[in-house]
């Protein structure tokens, strides 16, 4: 036979799992220092400018 369980149990467990995840998330995303949010705002800008100096500029009749 199948093993009984009481669903108000398990909904409630699954939703602690997933408010776990959600806060380990942003946790990560938000729990950042003035430091770090700085760098990796000058690594996007590098890289920004590193991708529009390389581009290439196309003709006016937008031939290449």
């Amino acid at each position: 036979m199948a093993e009984i369980i009481n669903l108000r149990l398990a909904r409630k467990a699954r939703q602690r799992a997933d408010a776990a995840s959600t806060a380990a998330e942003n946790r990560a995303k938000f729990g950042r220092s003035k430091g770090e949010k700085a760098r990796d705002a000058a690594d996007a800008e590098r890289l920004s400018r590193t991708v529009e100096g390389a581009r290439r500029e196309r003709d006016e009749q937008g031939d290449n």
